[in-house]
């Protein structure tokens, strides 16, 4: 089993936080799982991170569809945070719809940045992990 430090899902949906953090613990993926209701929130987390001790994210699932700041949003904002807080972040965008123009703004997002639809997947976490974690295998 593979595990990263940190995971952190933004997302506005309840029941899709709780189904996503279902997936990540069932399989083990992360030492901590930090969940963010909203862009805003997520941002706030890794601006104040290293001064509280708590861990940058590894790998962040980021609803694109939220009232008030959109996951493209939150990726503008989060460009601008010094280096040092972003971490090594892998960010994958998460939608319900498949949109082809999405699908197309992300890939320009830069090469750390995926988009896959929801319900986030043990096969999703896997391709992750392999894409960008491969030296990462950690036995339980």
């Amino acid at each position: 089993m593979r595990k990263v430090n940190c995971i952190m899902l933004i997302d506005d949906s309840d029941s899709d936080n709780y189904y996503h953090e279902h997936v990540i613990r069932k399989n083990k993926s992360a030492e901590t799982l930090v969940v963010r209701e909203s862009a805003e929130e997520a941002l706030e987390y890794l601006k104040s991170a290293r001064s509280k001790g708590d861990p940058n994210p590894d790998i962040i699932f980021l609803d694109i569809h939220m009232p008030g700041m959109n996951g493209w949003q939150f990726l503008e904002e989060y460009n601008k945070l010094d280096k040092e807080l972003q971490g090594r972040v892998i960010v994958v965008m998460l939608t319900t719809l498949a949109n082809p123009a999405d699908k197309e703004r992300a890939a320009n997002a830069g090469s750390l940045t995926k988009y896959r639809t929801k319900p986030l997947t043990a096969k999703t976490l896997d391709e992750v992990y392999d894409e960008h974690f491969k030296e990462i295998t950690n036995l339980l």
